[in-house]
């Protein structure tokens, strides 16, 4: 970080308003552009996030600033999108066969095992800078070195890694680090991503309670865009949120090959519920721990319940179930594993190369992430219990 990036004061910029006028007309300053595409597609979760913004989230000028930012950013990237498909309609001809969905709760390993397999370089993952900034379509010959990978680190760093350095320690954040797909579902403002980083209860309940379906189909049309010009043999991808559109999923992508990732749940909730209580402080002042235990427990208990009954459904045929506690003790033998589950070749050469991502990422190399169950109104022993029905079925064991 650069000591310009780390000195950023929020004080000095102007305070903004959350309006659907306002950042509208920003989005069609910043590009010239007006065609947003389809509005049956994204008017609804604009409208939704922007009342959540204003009467929920208890945002101080901080967050309004952030909060804006985002927005604009993610408008931005459908103009312009919209205007290269119009112009280059041959992208939506673009083949994506037997993608690979990673999907699980938070703190699961699905993270790591996706920036491990992102070192195949068979693999095309969505890098978080061309989630962050989609357009032009990135080129192969100027995928590492792309203008847009030192825009994307300046913005994470004035933004989480200014405000909230610690987080790194949660969840490590990177321009060249593969992005889950609550990024790219941000297209069409209907994605957990939001909630994750504002308090916005009433928005992320009409995302679950959707089918989620117009988001899949877009997602594919993302896919086309970004694999065009940049292809691979096959997209690996990775989300918490995938939970509220699994039918859809499988709808878009019947060809579809999926990882379920599991952990015991007293672990990988309170570990979320320290996340988000970070994230949140960046532009709010006054979200309760307490608050977030309580939404957020109900919120995985629900995902859980999913998880279990598309499983139960059939629909998820050769599915690879990964335990997080053995994934610890051994990823590569965990990804030779998923590998020969699903006939993938794995090179002497691909398998170095994750050997040494392994050994360039150890455990904790951003400090040790603290936090205790209670201090989100959390009775381990009645989570416990809670929970149950995921661990019966999931055979997923105890941690510690």
């Amino acid at each position: 970080m650069t000591s310009a990036q780390s000195t950023f004061d929020y004080s000095k910029v102007p305070d903004v308003e959350l309006t659907e006028a306002a950042v509208l007309a920003a989005a069609r300053e910043a590009t010239g552009l007006s065609d947003f595409g389809d509005e049956a597609d994204w008017k609804e979760g604009l409208t939704l996030f922007l009342k959540g913004l204003n009467e929920e989230a208890r945002l101080n000028k901080t967050g309004r600033i952030i909060a804006f930012g985002e927005i604009l950013r993610h408008l931005t990237n459908r103009l312009r999108v919209t205007d290269d498909i119009k112009r280059h309609p041959e992208i939506l001809d673009v083949k994506i066969v037997k993608p690979i969905f990673v999907m699980g709760l938070p703190r699961t390993g699905s993270t790591f095992l996706h920036d491990l397999m992102a070192q195949d370089p068979d693999n095309r993952v969505p890098m978080t800078w061309e989630c962050n900034y989609m357009s032009p379509p990135p080129e192969a010959a100027t995928y590492e070195t792309d203008p847009r990978i030192a825009d994307c680190e300046a913005h994470l760093a004035r933004t989480a890694g200014q405000l909230i350095p610690e987080y790194q320690a949660i969840h490590e954040m990177g321009a060249q680090l593969a992005q889950e797909c609550l990024m790219l579902n941000a297209f069409d403002f209907k994605t957990q991503i939001f909630a994750n980083q504002f308090w916005t209860p009433t928005y992320q309940r009409w995302v679950e309670n959707d089918s989620n379906l117009s988001v899949y189909r877009t997602h594919k049309r993302q896919l086309q865009y970004m694999q065009w010009k940049t292809p691979r043999a096959r997209w690996v991808l990775k989300s918490t949120g995938y939970f509220w559109g699994l039918d859809a999923i499988m709808s878009v992508y019947p060809d579809a090959r999926i990882i379920m990732t599991h952990r015991d749940p007293i672990k990988l909730t309170s570990s979320f519920f320290s996340n988000v209580s970070m994230t949140y402080s960046m532009g709010s002042d006054s979200i309760k721990d307490t608050e977030i235990g309580e939404f957020w427990g109900e919120t995985w208990e629900k995902a859980m319940r999913r998880f279990v009954e598309f499983r139960r459904s059939g629909k998820a045929v050769n599915a690879f179930d990964m335990q997080f506690s053995e994934f610890v003790k051994d990823q590569l033998a965990m990804v030779k594993r998923i590998y020969a589950h699903f006939d993938l070749p794995l090179s002497a050469a691909t398998e170095q190369r994750m050997r040494d991502f392994i050994v360039n990422k150890p455990k904790e190399r951003h400090g040790i992430h603290r936090y205790t169950p209670e201090q989100f109104g959390v009775n381990p022993a009645q989570e416990r219990q809670r929970y149950g029905f995921y661990q019966d079925y999931f055979h997923v064991p105890n941690e510690g």
